[in-house]
């Protein structure tokens, strides 16, 4: 009885988000008379997502807590967006150490119907002996062979959320099987995610960070974004070399201008 009532309770989750997903491309192509995956459009609002926070630090540094990183580089590119590209306003999910629940933060991009939703975290590897170093970023999309272990360990912020099997009609971050849901949501931006998230890794390629690539995750904080949706991995906060360079004052400002880069580089594109 219970696995049939979670069967159904999956169902409708992924018919309620196809059914809104084709409800807002069918209102955005009649009212602009334009194919919304075509339309060349000014970017106008960014939001930048912090990962984690609060009760949640994500991943541990011998010295600081992912959380903590991730906000200060999402406030240090934010005012630089703000300074050095007019008329794009930038929204943030978090500016303080606060928790938010991972379904509120692409929600709160499609209510300012934001032209980019960027979520922005460090990686960890299993142990501290690892050798896994470098940048990557991620799009939502198809879990491949051999990623699940980074998609559940994102994923798993939804077990600090209060009634996360309602929020999120009963999925389970714990049971691998749940990814199906994900799985089955096509992101219609999912070209256009790709396509920064390319220009996110050529631009940390430029101050000599290893390239681990743009992979495709099922990612929850990403699943819902009407608009292209990444999620950038700085570095490990396993490696204490990247952990340091993370926290200096050098490392913040090199991943801010990489970062800045890439959306410039967007940017002009889109509008050309």
């Amino acid at each position: 009885m219970t696995r049939n009532l979670n069967v159904k309770r999956l169902t409708l989750f992924v018919a309620t988000i196809f059914t809104l997903t084709l409800t807002t491309s069918s209102i955005t192509s009649s009212s602009s008379g334009q194919d919304p995956k075509s339309a060349r459009q000014p970017l106008r609002t960014i939001v930048l997502d912090a990962g984690h926070g609060g009760k949640d630090p994500g991943a541990k540094g011998r010295k600081a807590n992912e959380k903590d990183i991730a906000l200060a580089v999402a406030l240090k590119l934010g005012k630089k967006i703000e300074a050095e590209l007019p008329g794009v306003k930038v929204v943030y999910t978090r500016k303080t150490d606060i928790f938010i629940p991972l379904y509120e933060r692409p929600a709160l991009a499609n209510k300012h119907k934001a032209d980019l939703f960027i979520s922005i975290h460090c990686n960890a590897a299993a142990t501290r002996r690892s050798p896994a170093r470098g940048t990557e970023t991620l799009v939502c999309g198809y879990n491949r062979l051999g990623q699940q272990d980074a998609a559940i360990r994102e994923n798993a912020s939804i077990l600090l959320e209060d009634n996360y099997e309602e929020n999120y009609g009963g999925f389970d971050p714990k049971d691998p099987s749940s990814m199906i849901v994900f799985q089955l949501m096509k992101n219609q931006y999912r070209r256009e995610s790709i396509k920064l998230a390319s220009l996110m890794q050529d631009k940390f390629s430029t101050s000599r960070r290893p390239d681990r690539g743009v992979k495709e995750q099922s990612l929850a904080v990403l699943s819902t974004a009407g608009m292209p949706a990444v999620l950038t991995e700085l570095g490990f906060m396993s490696s204490s070399t990247e952990e340091d360079y993370m926290l200096s004052t050098g490392g913040q400002k090199e991943i801010v201008q990489n970062l800045f880069d890439a959306i410039k580089t967007y940017k002009t594109a889109a509008e050309r």
